[in-house]
């Protein structure tokens, strides 16, 4: 980041990187510190997508989560990932609310097509998103994203860019920033969460009037890149489940003034699958 990226305006960064949260005291304790310190579904995705991490060994594969390097319904992670900004970032802001602003008064299946199921929850601490009335189909595997971010060309600074390099670099710069992501599912821990980092190509994307990076801005046409962690769970049983994961984004000191800020993330999901009968 630039000095001139440092002054960036508290209201345009947060949202972006914490889903949200502008709206709550922590926002309120973030914004008023950075003022101290003079702050103000698609398969476009294409194979060079990389994930940033080894795949995790074979030893250490975990249950329920289809491995790093393996294709589920003909897509990569990295597919997956480009197709769940796009269904994301295409979302109106009502009259749900949006996935990104509220965990509980959106039911799981708003939107949902086919037996690949997007959840994206606030970047939050302390979040129980009650999910357990709405039931998933026998067979739906879940895109899980814990933490991640994009830029792109219709994104407010400091997540703007034009090009296919430029969202590239800003993308994997925040989620460089990302740290301790962790996952269990029915308080078991997935193992090497850290490995399940995948980047996006550049991919296509529509945005509503407003939408959810610019709710006072204007949508429209977009390219962007996606970076961040996600896990692809594998169907889960029919009953009750319960999915447990967060993390923190850690921004060092000199981006957004002389301090360091922490972002906390904790989020449980209560879930209830049917039966395949």
């Amino acid at each position: 980041m630039n000095d001139q990226d440092a002054g960036t305006d508290i209201a345009t960064f947060i949202p972006r990187l914490n889903r949200g949260l502008q709206a709550t005291a922590i926002v309120i304790s973030i914004a008023a510190a950075l003022t101290a310190c003079g702050g103000g579904g698609s398969d476009s995705a294409g194979e060079s997508a990389v994930a940033h991490k080894a795949a995790p060994p074979a030893g250490a594969a975990s249950p329920h989560v289809v491995p790093l390097n393996a294709r589920f319904g003909g897509k990569t992670y990295a597919q997956w990932e480009a197709s769940f900004w796009q269904w994301a970032l295409a979302l109106p802001l009502g009259p749900l609310p949006h996935p990104f602003n509220d965990c509980t008064n959106r039911p799981i299946s708003a939107g949902q097509t086919g037996n690949v199921w997007y959840w994206s929850a606030p970047d939050l601490p302390d979040q129980i998103c009650n999910q357990s009335a709405n039931v998933i189909p026998a067979g739906t595997a879940i895109f899980l994203t814990t933490l991640d971010v994009e830029a792109s060309s219709l994104d407010p600074e400091p997540f703007y860019a034009a090009t296919a390099a430029g969202q590239r670099a800003i993308a994997n710069q925040f989620a460089n920033y990302i740290q301790n992501v962790f996952v269990s599912v029915d308080d078991v821990p997935i193992a090497n969460v850290s490995a399940y980092r995948t980047m996006t190509d550049q991919f296509p994307f529509t945005a509503p009037t407003p939408w959810v990076f610019d709710p006072t801005g204007t949508g429209g046409n977009g390219t962007a890149v996606g970076d961040g962690y996600f896990l692809l769970l594998e169907p889960l049983s029919a009953g009750s489940h319960k999915i447990h994961y967060g993390g923190n984004i850690h921004i060092p000191a000199g981006v957004f003034g002389p301090d360091p800020v922490d972002i906390p993330k904790d989020v449980t999901l209560l879930i209830t699958v049917g039966s395949s009968r």
